[in-house]
């Protein structure tokens, strides 16, 4: 049991070295997806145990070799990683169903691809060391580029190669920010981070500062808060579905870096406490307008789709930045909810994009769907808990994150804020819907182009069922559900999660008391 930390690393690391020896095509695909099955199921068993292991509080620590915690690897495990892990691993299951449909085949090295990108994902989350995050930034960041570039020609290609630009940027950044704190402060891990901090000479506050600020904006970059979130709408547009589901995940790990450190390693009550929080409540502010126009905009669902998931995370950079239990504990039910949401939208765009013949997703052109009963449904089903109306988990997640907004100068304007967006995203969902679903003719006054794409119902030739693909949607779907059959426990979770943050000389006695390697100098 005191190997659980690491296997999440582990199995997904064999399991892509299994996959990668049976793609020959003797095989055929069945041996790949048993391998990625299997190793599925068992990452989702240790993320429920260790889920169980840090409801009581504790945080269990994993030396890797022993070696000690400012030289080697250190993975950590409290409440917020282990509620990350359980995430990204429940969003990547029903990806890899609805990827099990067919498109696997289509993929190059799909399944190692997969199994990497989520060994990258659970080894951000579990870690302790800043080094090590850039590591596993850059084997899921790696991953996410084979899984964007496989198969992919026109468009797609254009979009991927953008994406692997800005990241290698992004990176090297990081990598200068890394290099500074290490030699101002002499070590990486975070909670070591934080004792140091804490005692900084006067003399050393500016030049930590400005460290920790290239760190922020890399993670903010990873995020796509503005003026560095120009990248995610093409490229999430242009994903194949199961990788843009997965994706959906993507840019809550920066926002998960931007809590772990701003909480623990800058935030333990010493010359960096909160000197980031303001500029990254306004930005999440700027970003919020910029994704509710872009919903509004959107010519393709899968592009609305794209704009919704940046909205989400800039709705919990205004939750996060608020700084109190009661914001990041309401935060962090929404981050669930909206990772659920905006994966099961990508795959129902795709859904209906095939079945519309020479329209696909474009809401600007109309054509007349052989069956429309169950997209129509399920469009209803995601519109409604993205756009934040009751009774589904959207609801639950906003309406938490305002009620606990504190009192003051600020209280009214986010208000406004959230619930200003909120209405023009669902005005952007409620025109997405008319046009998709119940226009079966084309404008009298439409142009050329537009009457030549219309087709009517009985020359379309209808995309072939299937039913994994239906299943991964009703799965992401369900997951929202469940969240509000569960939100008292899932609730106390959280907030329990949120206190435990903002208690970082906690945290870090409880890592000494279990590394006292640390107390080295």
């Amino acid at each position: 049991m005191s190997h659980l930390p690491i296997l999440p690393i582990l199995i997904p690391l064999f399991a892509a070295s299994i996959a990668l020896f049976f793609e020959h095509r003797r095989f055929g695909m069945l041996p790949q997806r048993i391998v990625a099955w299997t190793s599925v199921a068992a990452m989702l068993g240790v993320a429920g145990v260790l889920v169980a292991q840090a409801a009581a509080g504790d945080v269990s620590v994993y030396l890797l070799g022993d070696w000690p915690a400012r030289l080697g690897i250190v993975l950590m495990v409290d409440r917020l990683s282990a509620l990350m892990l359980l995430v990204g691993l429940l969003l990547g299951a029903a990806c890899l169903l609805h990827a099990g449909a067919g498109w696997d085949r289509r993929a190059p090295h799909f399944h190692a691809f997969f199994q990497f990108q989520l060994m990258g994902l659970n080894g951000a989350f579990l870690t302790g060391d800043i080094f090590n995050l850039f590591v596993f930034f850059e084997v899921l960041l790696i991953s996410s580029y084979g899984l964007m570039l496989s198969g992919g020609r026109g468009e797609r290609l254009r979009a991927g190669l953008h994406y692997v630009t800005f990241n290698i940027a992004a990176s090297t950044l990081f990598l200068i920010a890394l290099g500074l704190l290490y030699g101002l402060l002499g070590s990486l891990n975070m909670a070591e981070l934080s004792v140091r901090v804490a005692q900084l000479p006067a003399g050393d506050v500016a030049l930590v500062q400005a460290a920790a600020g290239l760190l922020f904006v890399v993670f903010c970059a990873k995020a796509a808060v503005l003026p560095l979130s120009f990248w995610l709408p093409d490229t999430y547009t242009h994903a194949p579905a199961a990788v843009a589901g997965l994706f959906a995940i993507m840019t809550k790990v920066g926002l998960y870096a931007v809590l772990r450190l701003g909480t623990l390693s800058f935030g333990a009550l010493g010359p960096l406490d909160g000197f980031a929080w303001t500029p990254l409540l306004v930005l999440g502010a700027a970003t919020l307008v910029l994704a509710a126009l872009g919903v509004l905009a959107a010519n393709r669902l899968r592009a609305l789709a794209a704009y919704l998931v940046l909205g989400s995370a800039a709705t919990l950079f205004v939750a996060f930045s608020l700084g109190t239990a009661g914001t990041i504990g309401a935060g962090l039910y929404y981050l669930v909810h909206s990772s659920f949401a905006g994966a099961a939208l990508f795959l129902l765009a795709d859904l209906i994009r095939r079945r519309r013949g020479r329209a696909g997703d474009r809401k600007d052109l109309i054509a007349a769907l052989p069956d429309k009963t169950v997209p129509g449904l399920l469009f209803l089903f995601a519109a409604v808990s993205l756009s934040g109306l009751p009774p589904l988990s959207g609801f639950i997640g906003k309406l938490l994150v305002l009620e606990a907004v504190p009192e003051g100068a600020r209280t009214f304007w986010i208000w406004l804020l959230v619930l200003g967006t909120s209405f023009l995203m669902l005005v952007g969902l409620a025109r997405a819907g008319t046009r998709l679903f119940w226009r079966t003719e084309p404008w009298p006054d439409a142009s050329a182009e537009k009457q030549a794409a219309f087709t009517p119902a009985n020359e379309l030739v209808d995309a072939p069922s299937r039913p994994l693909e239906s299943a991964a949607i009703v799965l992401l779907l369900g997951y929202g559900v469940a969240m509000v059959l569960a939100a008292a426990p899932l609730l106390d979770y959280t907030r329990a999660t949120a206190r435990q943050l903002l208690s970082p000389a906690d945290y870090v006695e409880q890592v000494r008391a279990a590394t006292p390697q640390l107390r080295e100098p």
